[in-house]
C-alpha cells in the first residue's frame, strides 16, 4: 500500500475487521501490517512448539566403576553405555577408588582405556582421562556421520 498516516492506516484495519500490527519499528518509515493478530500468535506458538519438538537435549549419563571390577561387571555396564550412546547421549565413565585403592590408580586407567577401546565404534571422547580427588574419569560422546545422526 506504501506509505500511508497512522490514522488511515487504523482506519482500514477496523474496515476489514482485522488489526493493524507492527512488524518493523526500527525501519524508517515503521513497518506494519493489517493482519488477524489472534491467528498470527497462534502460528507463531505452533512454530516455536515445532522447533522445540525438533530440539534434541543432550544428557549426560554416569557409569561408575571401581579397579577391582570383574569382567562380567565391566561387559554389562559396556553394554548399559553403548546404549546410552546409542540414544544420543553422553557418558561420563568414572572409576572410583576406596582407601588403599588409590595406591593403584594404573588398573583404574586400565579399566578406562578398555571402556574407550570397546566403544570407540560409536563413541568418541570428547574429555580425556582426568583423576580427581578419589576419582578418575572420562566422557564419551556418540559418533556423528555426515548428516549429524548417530550411526
Amino acid at each position: 500500500m506504501g506509505i500511508v498516516s497512522i490514522s488511515k492506516a487504523l482506519e482500514l484495519a477496523e474496515q476489514k475487521g482485522l488489526d493493524l500490527v507492527e512488524i518493523a519499528p526500527q525501519a524508517q518509515p515503521p513497518v506494519c501490517k493489517i493482519i488477524d493478530f489472534g491467528k498470527y500468535q497462534y502460528e507463531q506458538q505452533k512454530r516455536e512448539k515445532l522447533q522445540k519438538k525438533k530440539q534434541h537435549v543432550t544428557v549426560l549419563k554416569e557409569i561408575r566403576l571401581h579397579p577391582n571390577t570383574d569382567t562380567h561387571d565391566f561387559e554389562f555396564k559396556a553394554r548399559h553405555a553403548e546404549r546410552f550412546i546409542n540414544d544420543g547421549n553422553k557418558v561420563k565413565v568414572s572409576v572410583i577408588f576406596k582407601g588403599r585403592e588409590l595406591a593403584y590408580t594404573e588398573h583404574g586407567r586400565e579399566l578406562l582405556v578398555k571402556f574407550i577401546d570397546k566403544l570407540s565404534e560409536i563413541a568418541r571422547v570428547e574429555h580425556e582421562i582426568k583423576f580427581e580427588g578419589r576419582t578418575m574419569h572420562v566422557i564419551l560422546a556418540p559418533v556423528r556421520t555426515k548428516k549429524g545422526k548417530n550411526k
